[in-house]
């Protein structure tokens, strides 16, 4: 679904361990958008045999076993120096982009999905991070649907970070949950996007990654207690999946009265834009009675 657009901003994808198992790097070699693998020097050439040398930024350090944090920040001070305005940064665990089309996740061109998404964080001066959400999260509703995209929330994942704002990836654990509410707590805003989403591998389902190095043993209660002290009043530790989990207290919510998108476009002259989207049928048989029925429609122009 959908031609091929190129993004205007930098794609990182930083990976360890999973040279052979990087589904991120899988779909967007096969969708034909342009990225990096970030990864350490004892890695290179195994990266590099399957992705190819021109597609691999070798990192400074090796097994520092702070988590991803360090590669991070390498990436976004990388971005800053060749010029960027924002970055986008995506965890190596991700099968396909999805646009969400009358409450169905349809596959689509990730390039093109994260060329409407620039498009439209870059229509407001205060959104800091952006990004696209869950699949899973993303609920079928006959009637309204969920929303284009949540203002003021935590984004995971998939992230498009302004490059010009005073904060960077620190600690080791929950690094996505707490420079999120950095920027909130700094006045910014966070975008988190429904219209399209990600499908991405369940954590710990996956070898590499932080998969050995943080979440063996108590790692998440480690991670979730590791958080709370950071961010003490907003945060505690609960129970979710059956499992101990970091919760942030309604304080989302807190941030969205105060905070508003300040457009910086007039944002009445602002056209709808398909970016060449198409609602394409590539299997022979449609098992799916309502999926049947969209793509009857589509094709009839309903």
């Amino acid at each position: 679904m959908g031609e091929k657009n190129t993004p205007r901003y930098p794609i990182y994808v930083i990976s360890k361990g999973r040279y052979d198992v990087c589904l991120t790097a899988k779909f967007l070699l096969n969708d034909g958008v342009p990225f990096h693998l970030v990864v350490e020097p004892q890695e290179f050439d195994s990266y590099a045999r399957i992705f190819g040398a021109e597609r691999i930024y070798t990192l400074p350090f090796s097994n520092l076993s702070l988590g991803s944090i360090p590669a991070r920040n390498w990436v976004w001070g990388h971005a800053k120096a060749l010029g960027a305005e924002r970055h986008w940064i995506l965890d190596d665990n991700i099968r396909s982009v999805s646009r969400v089309y009358r409450s169905k996740r349809i596959i689509c061109n990730s390039g093109t999905a994260f060329s409407a998404v620039e498009d439209f964080i870059d229509r407001y001066k205060n959104i800091a991070i952006g990004g696209l959400a869950y699949s899973m999260f993303i609920i079928p509703r006959k009637k309204t649907g969920q929303p284009p995209f949540y203002k003021n929330t935590h984004v995971y994942s998939c992230l498009l970070i302004m490059n010009s704002i005073p904060y960077k990836w620190r600690g080791r654990y929950n690094e996505d949950t707490d420079l999120c509410l950095q920027v909130l707590a700094g006045g910014w805003c966070t975008v988190l996007v429904n219209a399209f989403c990600i499908h991405k591998a369940s954590t710990m389902t996956i070898r590499g990654g932080n998969t050995e190095e943080l979440y063996k043993g108590d790692g998440r209660l480690k991670m979730a207690r590791s958080l709370e002290r950071m961010w003490p009043g907003v945060v505690s530790v609960g129970r979710k999946f059956k499992r101990p989990q970091h919760i942030v207290h309604n304080q989302w919510r807190k941030f969205d009265t105060p905070l508003k998108l300040k457009p910086e476009i007039d944002l009445s002259k602002a056209k709808p834009n398909e970016y060449g989207m198409e609602l394409v049928q590539v299997v022979p048989e449609i098992k799916s009675g309502r999926l049947r029925k969209l793509v009857d429609e589509y094709s009839r122009g309903g």
